[in-house]
């Protein structure tokens, strides 16, 4: 597998999951196309979108419902690709979506492996490639990021880092599509900053490489220390993504994460 052939994919399966074509996303105009289900998206997704903003450097590719498609258009028309991921931009679109219920809710950056950079990086600990089997009892919340309790079906792959049996670290990759897999890492606080999440990450990639898949890894914008990490593991910046949801869901999602939040 080449570099063209990772991004080619990755183009595909964001095509899929948008509900336009790959060659939409290297074209020099934005591109408004209207949102449907398809069983080959992303298994977390939740379509058809209301209103996802999906960009690869060039242009904007949105995929919206019929209610929302005239606001998004007469948006794109406004603004030049990059600004409209950037907050001013951002806050005339909330302004528009807010009457109708909807607002901005996720905002992430989405890496891929550079194979000219991507190699086994060394670990201060032992790591231990696991298969579903060995990782069936790891679903806890210290490794809330590296396996998904809801969707652990798709969780197909790991590496552990141990110090003697103790558990400090772990990568685990799900199979979120057909030909890609997410990575997500999780590395116990007192064991961070060691370099154990970049051996994990790109060691985990390298398996999944080997696999015939193609390893990607999420964070969000804010994120900086999981941007870090992708960067070190051999990962470059390759998509970004802005999702529309209904009020009600994030208000829910606020509250969800406000009890998980210690109190001060």
């Amino acid at each position: 597998m080449t570099n063209r052939e990772i991004w080619q994919i990755a183009r595909e399966q964001s095509a899929i999951d948008s509900g336009c074509r790959p060659d939409d996303f290297e074209k020099e105009e934005n591109c408004v196309v209207r949102s449907r289900c398809d069983a080959r998206a992303r298994r977390y997704l939740e379509l058809p979108f209301d209103c996802d903003l999906t960009s690869y450097g060039r242009n904007v590719v949105a995929s919206v419902s019929a209610d929302l498609e005239e606001i998004v258009r007469s948006f794109l028309s406004r603004y030049p690709a990059h600004a409209c991921f950037e907050t001013p931009a951002l806050h005339v679109l909330m302004q528009a979506l807010r009457p109708l219920g909807f607002d901005v809710c996720f905002m992430a950056e989405y890496s891929l492996p550079n194979l000219q950079a991507l190699r086994p990086l060394p670990c201060p600990v032992e790591m231990r490639v696991l298969q579903p089997e060995d990782f069936a009892s790891l679903y806890r919340p210290e490794w809330g990021n590296a396996l998904c309790e809801k969707r652990r079906q798709l969780d197909k792959l790991a590496v552990g880092a141990y110090d003697g049996e103790k558990l400090v670290g772990l990568a685990g990759c799900s199979a979120d599509c057909d030909t890609m897999w997410q990575i997500g890492i999780d590395v116990l606080p007192a064991y961070r900053r060691q370099g154990i999440a970049a051996a994990l990450t790109s060691r985990l990639a390298l398996e999944t490489l080997q696999r015939g898949k193609v390893p990607f890894y999420c964070c969000a914008w804010s994120n900086l220390a999981s941007l870090r990490n992708a960067l070190k593991s051999g990962f470059v910046p390759a998509w970004v993504q802005v999702t529309v949801k209904k009020q009600s869901f994030i208000e829910e999602l606020n509250r969800e994460q406000q009890k998980e939040s210690p109190q001060l």
